[in-house]
């Protein structure tokens, strides 16, 4: 699972504000424009966002490895036909383009995943989003972030325990019941040990935060988040 690691790294020193602003006009952009030209523009873009990041490449395909092999076979799939020719390679071609893009945008959200943490992101979206609506997609963007680590992690102990068992000797609808079963019965029992600690610690819904500062790197990052925006209407 991808997640916060410090460093010294161009991402790391820019406010969340203007990295989760960079986000949404890339996505607005890529959704708007799937034409080559313009995802060409949008994986030098995608590039430099990476590098800016030092996002791990290999680490971040095994990570996204089951979203990438949907991203493959659909548009082999969308290129199918039930008769002639068969196969419909414009359709191929277009359902490639959204492929591509997706995992465009998947990449630039490794990029601020990995060089944010989970305090400075909660505190952005509450300064930004104000109120009690604030707070809760605050409270609840941090809860994401910390929880799923912990529920893969189950997933995984669960999976090694049923091969130490001998359980890959099991069916296939065998094996996914009692993973499913028992990764639903650990989420609840996590869950109701969130509840328990987050009581234990007085909980708040408006704690003290990071201070946020947009610096003189912020500002160029900024003015891309805008242009990028500004060009999925056009």
């Amino acid at each position: 699972m991808l997640t916060y690691e410090p460093d010294d790294t161009v991402a790391h020193r820019l406010d969340p504000r203007s990295k989760l602003a960079v986000q949404i006009g890339f996505a607005a952009t890529a959704l708007a424009h799937p034409t080559p030209r313009a995802l060409a523009v949008l994986s030098v873009l995608t590039v430099g966002i990476v590098l800016a990041a030092r996002v791990p490449v290999w680490r971040t395909l095994v990570a996204y490895r089951f979203a990438l092999l949907i991203l493959t076979f659909a548009p082999l799939l969308s290129g199918v036909t039930l008769g002639a020719p068969w196969f419909d390679l414009t359709d191929a071609i277009t359902s490639g383009l959204a492929s591509y893009r997706v995992l465009l945008i998947l990449f630039v959200s490794t990029a601020y995943v990995r060089s944010t943490p989970v305090r400075a992101s909660r505190a952005a979206i509450q300064r930004t989003v104000p109120g009690k609506l604030g707070q809760l997609l605050g409270i609840g963007v941090a809860l994401v972030f910390r929880f799923l680590p912990v529920l893969q992690r189950d997933l995984r102990t669960i999976r090694e325990a049923m091969a130490t068992r001998l359980g890959t000797e099991r069916s296939v609808v065998d094996r996914a019941s009692t993973i499913v079963i028992l990764g639903i019965t650990r989420a609840f029992d996590r869950a109701d040990r969130l509840s328990l600690a987050l009581q234990a610690r007085c909980f708040a819904w408006n704690p003290t935060l990071p201070a946020l500062a947009f610096s003189r790197v912020d500002y160029p990052v900024l003015g891309l988040a805008v242009v990028l925006a500004v060009s999925a209407f056009y």
